[in-house]
């Protein structure tokens, strides 16, 4: 029953010797020391010989605390990668394999094919055959394209066969068993369906099947958590027509029913018959190449050829033949057709390759972080996300988006189609707006009904956008059908708000529990009202409502409107000037409003410039008469100072007699805020009030606040 909670807080600062960031956030520092202790050991940051306590030859720190790591960043040149599998750490490998859940990868640099080589086999074991479920890329000013994709196409769950895939000599024995187990199925299938004589004697010998069973069982569905099968070229002829705007990530198949999508790998004989010879021979390279190491131009190739990238050394690989099969068998409705900016170019070998790639297990979650993307890799992830069944939540921040945004949501839209589909969250950040923020929510809702979460956010405005007016064709005049959406956050590059182009997309979101609306600005004092007005009519499940950086000044009666509401449980006026212009009348309105709203648990009042008397009289919202249920209240960067906080703390301390000890409020925010202009003042308050409640600070150099506030200005 004792807690060992110190002693690994003690053994941080006795190894590690630096002080933790976020220490504050940390709720088990055993996980924590453990998981910095993995990592520090792996990229040579932390020297073991420099501790007595590590320094045994019979000690093996990876080994040790790798069962414990449950994220991992990957950085540089990807050195950790070459050690992880090393073959003395094939036990370390295993257990990550096992515990790994986040796979991050930071400030990445180009490096040689050896250790794009570990890098495979370290993907191949950590998410085709492991547990991680997030793979996350960040701070990569000039991508390497081979290892962007690399990265991309095995976390979709993309790859050659694993056999492939030599672990120190030997092909994965993961894939060996599962493909000796799938042989077998295909050999009874076969012979169920009386399939000639030559199909059954090679249906259960894995290295020398026919060209037509090795196609179907390129296809099949493999032992284990893996993902849907890829469509067969088989599957494409056989169809009719083809929807406009949509493909798989071969680049040709269409979305038809379920039944048909989940079983191409059972291929009449007569659709068997009209394979091409190019795929044939293709096949027949591959089931050679099983089980002994691959050719090291393989790499090259396979990544070239998701990316649709005119690569010479595959040209010369790819014949007449397969260039004219290729461009003829290849569906007009790709994911990127018909977009400016994202202009489908057929590769040479490109569907052939991808066609004859294994499908193994994806991860759920995909971010990506000040990466910019080129045209041709937003059109590889486009067709990518086309069929990646797992993924659930994608993140885009800082990618230079543009107009291949498009691009990516033709992607999302062929996903979307897909049965299995599990997609939820999209987040997308950038420095520029190729459109107006609504028009592109609505393009998203358009493609996108199934999703809860989506987030648009951008800086500033694109300059060519000029004076495009708001209500520009295309998007913005489109029906939006009814949406599970349930979180919505925008932030505007300035742009004004208008509640009428807000006022379709809450009537398709019905079930919309939370809305953010940042750095909005609004156009006349009228467009306040209006809004709240949309909002109560077309959102009744509204939970949590924030407003950031929207200036409020001149709308204190549409303010006390929503802190009157009954059904938020949550407001946030995050630096929107409440108290620039207003006088000490609004203040008691506030205080006497949320005194009788029962209902909101959470107010959140950052950077309003309170002040020391303002935060005084706010104690009085839990007064002896009082029927507020509030428990979280956000006073941060308000220019509190130690005095008026220890005032605050003795009127709380006040009602809180008058109550009986009774008192809901149990978390308070401070941060940034005026507390080191006299520490002992502070401390005491401090003291004081965590008697009290839980209160979160940080140590802030006031100093820098002028610097601030004329900034803010």
């Amino acid at each position: 029953g004792l807690s060992t909670q110190p002693i690994w807080r003690k053994l941080w600062d006795d190894v590690m010797k630096t002080r933790p960031p976020n220490s504050e956030s940390i709720t088990c520092w055993r996980k924590k020391f453990l998981e910095t202790f993995f990592s520090n050991v792996l990229h040579g940051v932390l020297d073991v010989s420099s501790d007595w306590r590590l320094n045994d030859r019979h000690f093996s720190p990876l080994l040790h605390s790798s069962p414990h790591v449950s994220q991992l960043t990957l950085c540089n040149m990807l050195q950790g990668a070459v050690e992880l599998t090393a073959e003395h750490n094939h036990k370390v490998l295993e257990n990550l394999a096992g515990s790994l859940r986040i796979l991050k990868f930071q400030h990445l640099l180009s490096c040689d094919q050896s250790v794009r080589r570990s890098l495979v086999l370290l993907l191949h074991r950590l998410i085709h055959h492991g547990s991680v479920s997030q793979v996350s890329m960040c701070s990569w000013p000039v991508p390497d394209t081979v290892l962007l994709i690399l990265i991309l196409t095995m976390s979709a769950g993309f790859w050659r066969s694993g056999n492939a895939l030599t672990y120190h000599g030997s092909p994965c024995g993961l894939c060996r068993e599962e493909d000796t187990a799938q042989s077998q199925e295909s050999a009874q299938e076969g012979a169920e369906r009386g399939c000639n004589a030559e199909e059954e004697q090679s249906g259960g010998e894995n290295q020398k099947r026919s060209p037509k069973e090795s196609g179907a069982h390129m296809n099949s569905v493999l032992s284990g958590p893996r993902s849907p099968p890829l469509q067969n070229t088989a599957c494409e002829e056989t169809s009719s027509e083809v929807p406009c705007g949509y493909t798989s990530i071969q680049g040709g198949s269409s979305p038809h029913s379920s039944s048909e999508q989940l079983s191409c790998h059972l291929i009449p004989r007569k659709t068997r018959r009209r394979l091409k010879p190019a795929v044939a021979r293709k096949r027949r390279c591959l089931r050679r190449s099983r089980g002994h190491c691959a050719d090291p131009e393989d790499l090259y190739d396979f990544v070239f050829t998701v990316a649709r990238e005119d690569n010479s050394g595959l040209l010369d690989k790819t014949s007449t033949t397969e260039r004219e099969n290729t461009e003829t068998s290849s569906s007009p409705g790709s994911p990127c057709t018909g977009h400016a900016g994202c202009k489908r170019r057929t590769g040479p070998a490109g569907i052939l390759s991808l066609k004859a790639a294994q499908r193994f297990r994806s991860v759920s979650t995909l971010e990506l972080f000040s990466i910019p993307l080129t045209g041709e890799t937003c059109r590889t992830l486009s067709n990518l996300l086309s069929s990646w069944v797992s993924l659930e939540n994608l993140v885009l921040s800082y990618n230079g988006l543009n107009a291949n945004i498009s691009c990516i949501l033709s992607g999302l839209r062929a996903l979307s189609r897909h049965p299995q589909c599990r997609f939820r969250a999209l987040r997308v950040s950038d420095m520029f707006s190729h459109m107006p923020c609504m028009e592109l929510v609505r393009c998203v809702l358009s493609a996108l009904p199934q999703l809860h979460t989506l987030s648009v956010s951008f800086d500033l405005k694109n300059q060519l956008e000029g004076s495009r007016p708001e209500g520009n064709p295309g998007c913005s005049e489109a029906e939006i059908p009814e949406s599970c959406l349930e979180v919505l956050e925008i932030r505007f590059p300035r742009e004004p708000l208008h509640a009428a182009f807000l006022l379709p997309v809450l009537k398709a979101s019905k079930s919309l529990q939370q809305l953010s609306l940042d750095s909005a600005t609004l156009p006349c004092p009228q467009e306040f009202g209006l809004l709240l007005e949309v909002l109560k009519e077309c959102t009744p499940d509204l939970k949590k409502l924030c407003f950031h950086d929207v200036n409020l000044a001149e709308h204190q009666k549409e303010v006390l409107l929503l802190l009157q509401d009954p059904g938020l449980q949550e407001i946030t006026f995050s630096f929107c000037r409440l108290f620039e212009s207003s006088t000490a009348e609004f203040l008691s309105e506030i205080i006497n409003t949320v005194k009788r709203n029962s209902s909101l648990k959470s107010l959140k009042l950052p950077g309003n410039r309170l002040g020391n008397h303002r935060l005084v009289a706010l104690a009085d919202i839990f007064s002896e008469d009082s029927s507020s249920s509030l428990c979280q209240l956000d006073v941060s960067s308000n220019c509190i100072k130690p005095d008026g906080l220890l005032e605050f703390t003795k009127k709380l301390e006040g009602h809180i007699q008058q109550r009986g000890g009774q008192l809901p409020f149990t978390h308070l925010r401070l941060f940034q805020n005026w507390l080191d202009q006299d520490a002992e003042t502070a401390q005491e308050a401090l003291r004081r009030l965590r008697a009290l409640c839980s209160v979160v600070n940080d140590a802030w150099d006031s100093s820098q606040a002028f610097a601030d506030y004329i900034s803010v200005m």
